[in-house]
């Protein structure tokens, strides 16, 4: 009985609600009016996961609701080919799973590439981040 009241505590805290701050709310709900959001937390901001244009999308905001990064999900085939050339080089054989273009606040553009169920940045012109 204490396995299952152990196990179902955490069942419940983990499907819980992330409490959103008002201005982070109200920031997602300005630029995204009438959009279904799901809330994580991501450090100390908050990201906002939604579909837009059959696109996923998320956006992370600070606790004041300042939106630092917008992330899209892209084709693999989107990604730009010194991308691509960097993941064939430094993974040979394996193959993208699933590829985003990430814009940070200040234009800075990085994309993601899902490889060997890890996820990989790096910048256009095929320098490795992350």
């Amino acid at each position: 009985m204490m396995i299952i009241a152990v196990s179902t505590g955490i069942a419940v805290s983990a499907c819980a609600q992330v409490k959103v701050p008002s201005a982070v709310k109200s920031a997602f709900e300005k630029e995204y009016p009438s959009t279904k959001v799901k809330w994580e937390k991501e450090g100390s901001n908050y990201e906002a996961g939604f579909e837009q244009k059959g696109h996923e999308m998320s956006v992370v905001y600070t606790l004041a609701g300042v939106a630092t990064e917008k992330e899209v999900e892209i084709a693999v085939i989107e990604l730009p080919k010194a991308v691509r050339d960097y993941v064939s080089q430094h993974y040979k054989g394996a193959k993208i799973k699933e590829a985003a273009k990430i814009t940070k606040s200040n234009g800075e553009v990085q994309y993601e590439a899902e490889v060997n169920g890890k996820d990989i940045l790096v910048t256009p012109n095929g320098g490795l981040i992350k």
